[in-house]
């Protein structure tokens, strides 16, 4: 695709050892890259693919931005922010009815000047068809986006060539997808939150229209941690919470990171890991467990 990426965060991002928290885990040696520190809006993954779709909306002479998510969406939020800083309208649909008060996310969605759209009890794709603007698809993940995290796992090789295994939640699909195609499916662990209903056969798609296929079979992805669904809070992703907390000061969103470290303990390789820290925290804020 003829569409040169734009520049919306500070790179590369860190790559800092964990010591305590590798001892905790029973590991040989754990890297946090800290993807949360992409600087925009408050930071996170998304960043990443952001400046792939953006870039296309840009090029398509687009004025408003419209991308789907749930309540919480870190995904909205860096969309509004993204918006914000390209000087472009955002409209975000969201999930479900607006609630009592604004918490977490919704008020950095505000902050940022994006109006927001409750789809209600009416179907989301629905909604979104309803509304004007460049439409960024849900997590902002797409075949080309996910060329975002080619860019990370390019990174990743620089900073520790000898990486075993890279660590990492599974929503949308795209984060695992970029790191995958460089990286090889034998040195990436995807970790389900349960925002896909086949988080296997989605991120094999991806891989297959990026032009790097992999069977969906070879990918190695946890599905034991999504527990009730994408947004409830389980007694093992509380406790992996509480445990970077209190051994790194490194804090994780329940949703996400916190799934992948409940499967990073209960699934300790070997060798140098690295664990993506995709960001999240103002999701920590609204959600209705914490």
């Amino acid at each position: 695709m003829d569409v040169t990426p734009i520049s919306l965060g500070t790179w590369p991002t860190p790559l800092e050892p964990a010591p305590r928290l590798a001892t905790a885990l029973a590991l040989d040696e754990l890297w946090i890259k800290r993807d949360d520190l992409t600087g925009l809006g408050g930071g996170g993954n998304k960043v990443r693919k952001l400046q792939y779709t953006c870039a296309q909306a840009l090029k398509a002479g687009a004025t408003t931005l419209v991308t789907t998510g749930a309540a919480q969406s870190n995904h909205a939020r860096l969309t509004a922010a993204a918006a914000a800083r390209l000087g472009l309208r955002c409209v975000l649909v969201l999930g479900g009815h607006p609630p009592a008060a604004a918490r977490g996310n919704l008020i950095l969605d505000h902050l940022a000047g994006a109006r927001i759209v409750w789809a209600g009890d009416v179907p989301i794709a629905e909604a979104v068809a309803a509304q004007e603007g460049f439409v960024i698809p849900f997590g902002g993940t797409s075949a080309f986006s996910a060329l975002g995290y080619v860019d990370c796992a390019r990174e990743l090789a620089v900073q520790l060539p000898d990486l075993s295994t890279v660590v990492v939640a599974v929503g949308s699909g795209g984060t695992m997808a970029g790191l995958v195609a460089v990286l090889g499916p034998g040195r990436v662990f995807g970790v389900d939150t349960g925002a896909l209903p086949d988080a296997r056969a989605t991120v094999a798609g991806l891989l297959d229209g990026m032009g790097v296929p992999v069977p969906a079979e070879e990918l190695q992805i946890d599905g034991t941690h999504v527990g009730a669904g994408y947004a409830t809070l389980t007694d093992p992703v509380r406790a992996a919470l509480e445990l970077a907390a209190r051994t790194e000061g490194l804090f994780l969103d329940p949703t996400y990171t916190g799934r992948a470290l409940a499967g990073l303990r209960a699934n300790p390789p070997d060798g140098k890991v690295v664990f993506l820290h995709t960001g999240g925290l103002p999701g920590l804020f609204g959600h209705p467990a914490i």
